[in-house]
């Protein structure tokens, strides 16, 4: 059996669930981790920041549930309401990091999510990559080149269609999949202790 991470990037919900995604693989380091990148904001919703009227609510709530930090880099950013969201580019950053440490998957997502919704860094630039690269003892040169890849519009595309695939709607999804069985283990948000009185139920 093995965990599946469905999320986006630039999904508050998704940074929402960061803490309790930390928390349920270092109980579960027997559990291997897939990550999977949605395509949240892509074609049409790959718009300024401003037209998701929504967004300060939802992160309100967002902190207020889950404890998670909006930090003052990230206000910076979205201030004027012009910042793009392009989940694709998010997608590649992904896969170019997953490539570089695929055991350090779900470490990665996390280390992304807080590089935009604390220090204010876009997703959208290589810079970016190579700090998170660097910080996480990888070679920055390799994930940089990743992320500008051909190749890596691909990995975002094959992401996006196993997304769907497994029936995801929203972010984050947490399953687990064993063989051809896929069992929901939380959908938005879910604490450690829920998502372990889940897992138990299937071991």
């Amino acid at each position: 059996m093995k965990l599946v991470h469905v999320f986006d990037a630039y999904c508050g919900w998704s940074h929402g669930f960061s803490a309790t995604l930390r928390e349920v693989v270092s109980r579960h380091p027997d559990l291997p981790v897939e990550v999977v990148s949605g395509g949240l904001f892509t074609g049409g919703r790959r718009a300024p920041i401003r037209e998701f009227g929504y967004v300060q609510g939802a992160n309100a709530q967002i902190a207020e549930l889950t404890g998670a930090r909006f930090g003052a880099g990230y206000e910076r950013l979205i201030a004027d309401g012009s910042f793009v969201m392009d989940s694709e580019a998010a997608a590649r950053g992904v896969a170019a990091l997953r490539q570089a440490a695929p055991e350090r998957a779900a470490e990665l997502a996390i280390a992304l999510q807080r590089a935009f919704y604390v220090d204010g860094l876009s997703l959208s630039d290589p810079a970016t990559y190579r700090k998170l690269a660097a910080t996480a003892g990888l070679d920055a040169e390799t994930v940089v080149a990743a992320f500008e890849s051909p190749e890596a519009h691909a990995e975002a595309a094959a992401d996006f269609r196993r997304a769907a695939e497994l029936g995801v709607t929203g972010f984050p999804t947490l399953l687990a999949v064993d063989g051809e069985r896929v069992v929901p283990l939380a959908r938005g948000h879910a604490t450690a202790d829920e998502i372990d009185q889940r897992l138990a139920v299937l071991s």
